[in-house]
C-alpha cells in the first residue's frame, strides 16, 4: 500500500518501468499510463485521507472522479490498492478486478482479463503472487492463490490453486500446461525486499 510520498514515488517509478515508458509524465495519447498514475495518486490520497485533512479530501474526490472517467474511457475497472508495484497493462480494453483482490508486484495484465468472485454466497476472491502474467481473455475466480512466477495463458479460466507458481498454466479449467516460469515475459522492476 502507498502510505507516504516516498511509497508512491517508488510504484510510480515501477510502473513506468513495467510500462517502458521513458518519460515521468505521459504523452496525451498514452491513455494506460494516465490511468496508472491516477491509480496511484488516488491510492495514496485514499490511505492518508486523515492525515492529508479538507485539501486532501477534496483532492482525492477530484482524483477519483477523473480515475473514474479514464477507467471508463480504457475500459478498465481497477480498486485503488489491489495491485502492487510493477503493474504494466498491457493496452486498452475491458480488466476487471474485484475490489478485495490482491496482486502482487510486477504483475502484467492483458485485455479481458477478470479477476473476481466464484458465484454464490461467499465473496472469496483471488490472491495474486509476484512477477506473474495474466494472459488476454484470462478469468481467475474464487477464493485462490496463484504463486509468484507464474504464467497464465490466454482464454484460461482459473478456478483452483496453483500455490507453487514457476509454470504455466491455460485451459477451460486450467491446468499446468508447463514448467516455463514468467521471466521472459515480464519486467520484473523490483526484488521482494525493496
Amino acid at each position: 500500500m502507498i502510505k507516504t510520498r516516498e511509497d508512491l514515488r517508488n510504484y510510480l517509478e515501477a510502473d513506468r518501468v513495467a510500462l517502458k515508458r521513458t518519460g515521468g509524465r505521459p504523452l496525451f495519447y498514452d491513455e494506460v499510463w494516465r490511468f496508472q498514475r491516477l491509480l496511484r495518486r488516488v491510492e495514496y490520497l485514499l490511505n492518508n485521507r486523515e492525515r492529508l485533512g479538507l485539501v486532501g479530501r477534496l483532492r482525492h474526490k477530484v482524483l477519483s472522479f477523473l480515475l473514474h472517467r479514464q477507467g471508463v474511457r480504457c475500459g478498465f475497472e481497477v480498486p485503488p490498492n489491489t495491485c502492487g508495484p510493477g503493474l504494466s497493462i498491457a493496452h486498452r480494453g475491458t480488466i476487471i478486478i474485484h475490489p478485495e483482490a490482491r496482486v502482487g508486484r510486477n504483475c502484467r495484465l492483458h485485455v479481458d482479463v477478470v479477476i473476481g468472485t466464484r458465484p454464490g454466497p461467499s465473496e472469496r476472491v483471488p490472491r495474486i503472487g509476484d512477477n506473474c502474467y495474466i494472459g488476454p481473455g484470462a478469468k481467475i475466480f474464487g477464493d485462490i492463490v496463484l504463486g509468484d512466477n507464474l504464467v497464465v495463458g490466454a482464454n484460461a479460466v482459473v478456478n483452483t490453486s496453483f500455490p507453487e507458481g514457476h509454470m504455466t498454466i491455460a485451459g477451460v479449467p486450467a491446468r499446468k500446461v508447463s514448467d516455463t516460469p514468467s521471466d521472459e515475459y515480464i519486467i520484473a522492476t523490483r526484488t521482494r525486499n525493496a
